[in-house]
């Protein structure tokens, strides 16, 4: 690769890595937040919570590389057009791959990482990130709930325990529950354990309180009951694998038997097309980059910022994707739709390049532009030194 090359490769890399980092922190951070309940209503450790953090980074990358690499591109080259680089390579009589060279080179290798992330790191966070949650919920009963304390641990189902004991036992419960609207149940134990299958809680020498909706109470003293957690623990203690969590492999030739694909088939059809699509996107969207901002163009062109130009293409682009797939579950019409949005606004932006074609605004919109430019121009105070209006 010759000097001016790696120059420009250089700038583009360091721009991307500019725009990427704040955004990706930002994105990263609400994320996080958004699964805080993980520490305040499981109990678990701050490593363990920095832990599922580090599982969520994986998945927010591969999203945020092509608007980066736009940003990359357009400003680096715009850079160069003000300061009239561009202009000093046209005028050399050098080559237009010297300028898209690099950055094709770049682009191609951002969307070949991002498929290794998309389709082997992705999954497998995802999968290790249901499992933690999973597990930290699993034996909620024995070892999370605070002594002296109520906590609730679904909707209308409270718990509080007097002490914790070796070998899962449980001392002064007190469990209420409302979540059959047919009747409220209050029982009181003065001992108790979770089984070792964590299906079943057996409270000892206790009592429950049956209130029916006409305010009737009925107390039944039990010298030992079996109080059912099986619900409990398939919907909170059991990962669910759904298909953003599969892997391409699986995704090609789904298991026909499996729960969740005989379900909902037509995620897994609109997850293996957006898969097999949007790893593309970098690349698209970084020919596009170049059609809009490769050219040198002259500083009093009426035209608008390319890197508002090609983020606004770069937002259609992918809202265009997001939509083909969501109705490509139900439709399955729409998978071409999924393929066109990167590939073939990429084979456009290819062509226009092959052709050396620029890109102009429509006349109207200039001469609008070239009209605000110039009332600004009037109405700015003019620089230099103004007349002596005293006297002489």
């Amino acid at each position: 690769m010759k000097l001016l090359e790696l120059y420009i490769l250089r700038r583009v890399a360091q721009m991307f890595l500019t725009a990427l980092l704040p955004v990706l922190a930002i994105i990263w951070t609400t994320q996080v937040l958004a699964r805080i309940n993980l520490v305040t209503d499981s109990g678990q450790s701050i490593g363990s919570f920095a832990t599922l953090a580090t599982l969520i980074l994986p998945t927010i990358i591969p999203i945020v590389m092509p608007f980066a690499l736009v940003i990359g591109i357009t400003q680096t080259l715009t850079a160069m057009n003000n300061d009239s680089e561009l202009a000093v390579i046209d005028a050399a009589g050098a080559s237009r791959s010297i300028i898209t060279r690099p950055i094709i080179a770049f682009a191609v290798g951002l969307s070949l990482l991002s498929f290794l992330i998309a389709n082997l790191i992705e999954p497998q966070v995802r999968v290790a990130a249901r499992h933690m949650i999973a597990a930290a919920y699993a034996d909620l009963l024995s070892s999370v709930i605070e002594e002296k304390s109520f906590r609730r641990v679904e909707d209308g189902l409270y718990v509080q325990i007097s002490e914790r004991q070796s070998g899962r036992v449980l001392k002064g419960l007190f469990v209420a529950d409302s979540r059959d609207p047919a009747f409220e149940l209050i029982y009181y134990a003065r001992e108790g354990a979770v089984d070792e299958t964590g299906t079943a809680l057996i409270m000892r020498d206790g009592e429950v309180h049956r209130k029916a909706p006409d305010g009737n109470v009925s107390v039944v003293r039990f010298d030992s009951y079996s109080f059912d957690l099986s619900d409990l623990t398939q919907t909170r203690g059991q990962a669910r694998m759904r298909s953003t969590d599969r892997g391409l492999p699986f995704l090609l030739n789904p298991d026909p038997t499996d729960p969740d694909v005989k379900a909902h088939p037509g995620e897994y059809r609109a997850e293996l097309h957006r898969r097999l699509a949007d790893w593309s996107f970098p690349l698209a969207l970084g020919l596009i980059s170049l059609v809009v901002a490769g050219d040198a163009r002259s500083h009093r062109e009426a035209r608008l910022h390319p890197m508002v130009s090609a983020l606004t293409i770069a937002l259609l682009l992918r809202w265009l994707s997001f939509y083909s797939a969501n109705q490509a579950e139900n439709n399955a019409a729409f998978v071409p739709a999924i393929y066109a949005a990167p590939m073939l606004s990429g084979g456009l932006a290819a062509m226009a390049l092959l052709r050396n074609k620029k890109t102009h605004i429509p006349r109207p919109l200039r001469n609008l532009i070239s009209r605000v430019q110039t009332l600004i121009e009037k109405r700015l105070p003019r620089n230099g030194p103004q007349p002596n209006g005293g006297d002489s």
